[in-house]
């Protein structure tokens, strides 16, 4: 197998998940105009906001970033041997990172609040047994709690689950919700292969509906699919189509239509979800899948339009038009992925002629619908 420091993602070995990160729309079923944005889009080169927006006004807008990563001591030693065992070159961003880091970036860019969240984990939790990972993700829980409570209303908490031993796996919602305050929970598009639709996931998405609860997804180059390459690096195009796959397999198995109270945010700007949606519809719009009877187009668009998506490493015009083809601006938050990627996107998106009104529910005000403690 083989990285570069670049790509972050596996060249070869197809059962490695490194981090991820990228993106990318025909749609005609949502009502939603967006013609001021898709103008703006159009001239994205223009250095200027407009007039009516928040900057310009003078007010600091709050801003949250809903992808930001994290490294607890034990999970960065973790991922380094990982890699140094394989020859992968390391990634000096992550390498680098530090919790004053992180802190100096949200400043350097004016954000409010980053929530933090781990990144695809190489080699499903790096090849540890069912207890090992479960002492990793409680390690990784605690320290990003930690964050939480050292910088005062700078970091939220996505936290992680382990997802292999599913009684244990419960046992952390408890912990990381009951104990440690945790603001959603963080997972991975799959696990080992298994994508969120799986039935062995089947009591983890209940008891997280019982709880009413954030569930945000980051995807990964799937063990499947890492020598899948016309000569790119693997996560440029398999890692979206990882969030598409999980998508796609909590539509078709009812959880999506079952478990109506989790509140899902998915990386990436729903990866090809935008540009695939209308072709799902197509072939499932008439069938009987899923535990609740047979779909509809129209409820299968409803299904996405329902969904949350950011914006991480997707702040190009034609993705973030497509997006907004596919849901409401209410469904949008900005995310950066960083260390991978910049936290300055945020000025890519004040600069796509977006209403001041859609520009501020983008920054903060969606995501603190979802997760009111960050409105403070």
């Amino acid at each position: 197998m083989k990285w570069t420091a670049s790509s972050r993602r596996p060249m070869a070995h197809t059962g490695s998940h490194g981090p991820a990160c990228a993106c990318q729309a025909r749609m005609s079923y949502t009502p939603v105009s967006r013609r001021k944005f898709l103008a703006g889009a159009g001239a994205i080169g223009a250095a200027s906001l407009l007039p009516g927006s928040a900057r310009a006004q003078g007010a600091k807008p709050k801003v949250v970033d809903t992808h930001h990563h994290f490294y607890a001591p034990a999970y960065m030693k973790a991922w380094l041997d990982w890699e140094d065992a394989r020859k992968i070159p390391h990634f000096t961003s992550q390498v680098g990172w530090t919790r004053e880091k992180a802190v100096e970036e949200l400043d350097k860019n004016g954000v409010t609040t980053g929530v933090l969240s781990l990144a695809s984990t190489p080699g499903q939790w790096f090849g540890l047994d069912a207890a090992g990972a479960g002492q990793m993700s409680r390690s990784c829980a605690e320290f990003g709690a930690e964050m939480v409570r050292d910088f005062k209303g700078r970091f939220g908490l996505f936290a992680p689950l382990s997802m292999i031993d599913i009684d244990a796996t419960l046992k952390e919602i408890e912990y990381v919700f009951d104990t440690l305050k945790a603001d959603g929970v963080g997972l991975q598009s799959n696990y080992g292969d298994k994508w969120l639709g799986n039935p062995v996931y089947k009591p983890v998405f209940e008891e997280l509906n019982r709880r009413k609860a954030v569930v945000y997804v980051h995807p990964l180059v799937a063990a499947c699919c890492g020598q899948l390459s016309v000569g790119a690096f693997p996560a440029v195009l398999e890692v979206p189509h990882d969030t598409t796959r999980t998508v796609t397999s909590l539509l078709l198995s009812g959880t999506l239509t079952r478990l109506r109270d989790i509140k899902w945010l998915f990386s990436h700007a729903g990866g090809t979800i935008p540009m695939l949606a209308g072709r799902i519809q197509a072939f499932y719009g008439h069938s009987t899948r899923g535990e609740q009877g047979a779909f509809t187009e129209e409820s299968i668009a409803d299904e996405f339009r329902r969904l949350h998506y950011d914006t991480a490493n997707a702040t190009s015009a034609p993705t973030m038009a497509a997006l907004m083809k596919l849901v409401p601006v209410s469904q949008i938050t900005f995310g950066s992925d960083y260390p991978y990627f910049p936290v300055s996107q945020i000025e890519t998106l004040r600069k796509m002629g977006l209403p001041a009104a859609d520009m501020q529910a983008i920054e903060s005000g969606n995501v603190t619908r979802l997760v009111p403690r960050l409105s403070a």
